[in-house]
């Protein structure tokens, strides 16, 4: 027995001998870290130690030697007095990080916690893959400041979306990396790359690549097992079936319930702590214990664009109009499909919230009040009106009703719709925003009678669009004649005179759904040459793989353009690009809209080519929809921007409220989720909603709201 017991053991031990020193590598941390699993998918030899002194003594001269952060950012690794000067005299090969002070690097004592800022590569030590200037993005990065000579990597807010554009002109640049000695120190932890999402891939496979190979002398590495917790659902290249789509619906619309969006009364005063006045609704996730609501006090706006350095995700606690009936649009597209009634009584419950609240109450609710049938922005501005807001709720409820096939609030709806025509200029041009005091001091005529012109799609075009569906179930012609007045004017500036908002690209994708519904209800040769000039275009900038690149527009135009400088980034809203040609898509200003656009062009006209195009916009969304095991709340969305090059969630962050990584229940999640089941059963919104019965209340509510303009 003695004999059998010791042979394993020996063979341990010749096993252990006989590994390179390059490929054993000594560490002080935690087993589980990102760093760590990739090393070991590498097939180096971990040998893990308590002390860092000890380990110093047991190692050979040269080894290699790990000490990472364990209890990041709350403790900095302790540095037991000596080691460094051990370190030395035995050359030991070390990446250390996160330390305390030591000889030689001395610190105020203080860390400073970071939103905006990113790596910035200073050094040409990484090689061509990595030059200087390249960024790295590290979320919530807690850093050192230090004084060191010769950094490999800084800390900076920089513009650009994969090297900073104007360098670090402008703004400070802490110390993130420098070589000391045969080693390397981080001022901050970078082994959890995983965990904490950083990103882009391929530059910290490059970083880490380098510092292990100088670290080990091993160059031989395949990254085949890159720790990676959250990514596309499927590869650029996955063939994408209906059951794919089918799947991606229940996922999209279980992300409501996995991300805890639902309102509880239970947690009710969490919401109102978070949302405070409306004017940075942000805080930490709903934990996942919290019960969720049934819609009956409203969804949440998703997540923030804010990234815990532990990859978790600030939420946005707002309670917007919009969201409330694209979310109940949503809802029921997908009971619908799924046969889900869970969904549908969510879906019911979230258009009685919509009513109910503020949002429709107050002043709005009054027949003599100027501002009557109109939706507020939001749950603390009600007094705001915006005419895409009110007519994406419109839109979203409509359509929900049709999947219900209910007709419930169709005279709210007529009445959001005229409460929005009759403060509609002479032009069909309402503006982009109106405030109730303005409103009531002037009155709605005021408005009606304005002669006002303002090219503005991304603002005006969708509201165009409800008043051609109305006309359509109406025969009101006022609704005709003033949206064609508006669409020919904006039509006639194209694309000189186009006012765009993060990108013309998104004004594009706005202006396809009024120009697609006009040839429903005329269709003439000119309608359609509108209709294509816009969806040809737009289509100029789709890939392969059915990917929209952004594109920016004249700089005279521009409301929120390229980011003019260092400081600038992060202050207000902004493009995910910073120039023509960065291959990023966005799914909150465009694709998302284009998807429902295309899918009305395309049944409207039967032009093969908008129907080819659709099919690979839905199957390229189906593509990128996030997969988590990790992110429960994560798991089932879309993010705003997706790199199709590096097939990664990847953009410039400069967006003040919705950048990079912010999700929407309502603008982004619920019209992919809605057209998708439209493209499932081959349908059109038009087609689905022409049962309407809201014509029955048409006369009453003309003779309430437009009296002598009927």
């Amino acid at each position: 027995m003695l004999r059998l017991c010791f042979i394993p053991l020996m063979l341990c031990v010749l096993f252990s001998c006989t590994i390179p020193d390059s490929r054993r590598i000594h560490v002080v941390g935690q087993a589980n870290n990102d760093l760590l699993k990739w090393l070991d998918s590498e097939g180096f030899q971990l040998e893990f130690h308590e002390d860092p002194m000890e380990a110093v003594d047991r190692m050979s001269r040269g080894a290699t030697f790990l000490i990472l952060a364990g209890n990041y950012p709350r403790e900095r690794v302790a540095i037991p007095e000596g080691l460094i000067a051990s370190l030395k005299e035995k050359e030991i090969r070390y990446y250390l990080e996160y330390p305390e002070d030591f000889v030689g690097l001395e610190s105020t004592g203080e860390i400073l916690q970071t939103r905006l800022e990113r790596g910035v590569v200073v050094t040409g030590d990484f090689g061509d893959q990595l030059p200087p200037m390249r960024i790295l993005g590290i979320n919530d990065c807690h850093v050192i400041p230090a004084e060191v000579e010769d950094p490999m990597l800084v800390l900076a807010k920089v513009a650009g979306l994969d090297h900073a554009a104007y360098g670090l002109e402008g703004v400070p640049a802490y110390p993130l990396l420098y070589q000391k000695d045969s080693g390397f120190v981080a001022l901050t932890r970078l082994s959890e790359f995983a965990k904490g999402r950083f990103g882009p891939q391929n530059h910290w496979k490059v970083l880490w690549g380098h510092l292990i190979s100088q670290l080990t002398g091993e160059h031989s590495l395949t990254y085949e097992a890159w720790p990676r917790y959250l990514e596309p659902t499927f590869d650029e290249t996955s063939a994408i079936g209906d059951e794919d789509k089918v799947n991606s619906v229940k996922r999209g619309v279980d992300w409501f319930f996995k991300g805890n969006f639902f309102i509880h009364k239970d947690w009710k005063e969490r919401w109102l702590q978070y949302q405070g006045d409306g004017t940075n609704p942000v805080g930490p996730p709903v934990p996942g214990y919290l019960p969720t609501g049934d819609g009956t006090e409203g969804l949440l706006e998703g997540h923030s664009s804010n990234i815990y350095h532990d990859g978790s995700q600030q939420y946005r606690y707002w309670i917007r109009a919009d969201v409330q009936g694209e979310g109940a649009y949503a809802l029921a597209a997908a009971g619908r499909l799924l046969d889900e009634k869970e969904y549908d009584k969510r879906a019911e419950n979230l258009m009685e919230f919509l009513f109910r609240e503020n949002l429709r109450g107050g002043p709005r609710s009054h027949p003599d009040s100027a501002a009557f049938g109109l939706i507020g922005w939001s749950h603390t501005h009600p007094h705001v009106y915006y005419g895409d807001d009110n007519a994406r709720a419109i839109l979203g409820v409509l359509g929900a009703m049709a999947h219900l096939e209910k007709q419930d609030w169709n005279l709210e709806m007529l009445e959001a719709i005229l409460g929005n025509f009759r403060t509609t200029g002479s032009n069909g041009f309402r503006i982009n925003r109106i405030e109730n005091q303005d409103l009531q001091r002037q009155g709605w005529k005021h408005y009606w009678n304005r002669d006002i012109v303002n090219p503005a799609p991304h603002f005006e075009s969708w509201m165009w669009a409800v008043y051609l569906w109305l006309y359509d179930k109406t025969g009101y012609e006022p609704l005709l004649e003033k949206t064609k007045t508006a669409i020919r004017i904006t039509m006639e500036g194209y694309p000189d005179e186009w006012l765009w908002t993060n990108g013309i690209q998104q004004e594009r994708a706005r202006m396809i759904l009024p120009l697609a519904w006009l040839v429903r209800v005329e269709d003439t040769p000119e309608h359609r040459e509108w209709l294509d000039t816009v969806v040809s275009k737009l289509l100029e900038n789709q890939q392969a793989n059915g990917a929209i690149r952004e594109e920016l527009g004249g700089s005279d135009k521009g409301r929120y353009g390229r980011t003019r400088s260092n400081e600038e980034y992060g202050l207000h809203e902004a493009p995910l690009i910073f120039e023509n040609g960065d291959p990023i898509a966005d799914m909150l200003y465009t694709s998302n809209f284009a998807f429902f656009s295309l899918n009305e062009a395309a049944h409207a006209t039967g032009n093969p080519q908008y129907q080819e195009a659709l099919t690979k916009l839905s199957d390229f969304l189906t593509r990128i929809q996030v997969k988590s095991n990790r992110f429960h709340d994560l798991d089932g969305a879309w993010f705003r921007a997706f790199d199709y090059d590096k097939w990664e969630f990847w953009a410039s962050n400069a967006d003040v409220g919705w950048g990079a990584w912010g999700t929407l229940t309502g603008w982004t999640q619920s019209w992919i989720v809605a057209t998708q089941v439209l493209v499932l059963q081959q349908q059109s919104y038009w087609e689905l909603t022409s049962g309407s019965g809201i014509a029955t209340h048409m006369e009453d509510r003309l003779d309430l709201m437009l009296e002598d303009y009927r």
